[in-house]
């Protein structure tokens, strides 16, 4: 049942080719994907529909991955939080891990690298909501 559980993605990002990139990056899985450049649009689609996965740029003048997380938080069915930036150094994985993101990934995006932790994510995120249904 786990293999089969669809996946939502929401790429949210100001950058309209961090949304390209992923849904290039993407484009053979079966998931859904969604787009929201600012906050209050990805908060819209988080409050209409379930979300599996929520990959979002540290900065979302004027908001922060902060602001994101703490959307995502307040959600009964939580998504993971994945974190993207031009600066993903250590500080930035340790402060968003220690808050409760998933993981960081680096941009320009790596394809090997995103689909790796998007499936992982994905995995632990099924594992999670659907095997205690």
């Amino acid at each position: 049942m786990l293999e089969y559980a669809p996946i939502t993605v929401l790429s949210v990002s100001c950058f309209v080719e961090d949304h390209e990139a992923l849904a290039h990056i993407l484009y053979t899985y079966s998931w859904t994907i969604h787009r929201a450049s600012t906050l209050a649009a990805a908060t819209s689609v988080l409050a209409s529909q379930p979300v599996s996965l929520v990959v979002g740029e540290r900065d979302l003048p004027p908001h922060t991955w902060r602001d994101l997380l703490a959307e995502v938080d307040a959600l009964p069915s939580r998504p993971l939080v994945i974190v993207t930036s031009h600066q993903a150094d250590g500080y930035l994985w340790a402060e968003a891990l220690n808050l409760g993101a998933y993981a960081v990934l680096a941009k320009p995006f790596d394809m090997a690298e995103v689909r790796r932790t998007l499936n992982i994510a994905a995995f632990n995120w099924r594992w999670k909501h659907i095997s205690r249904s």
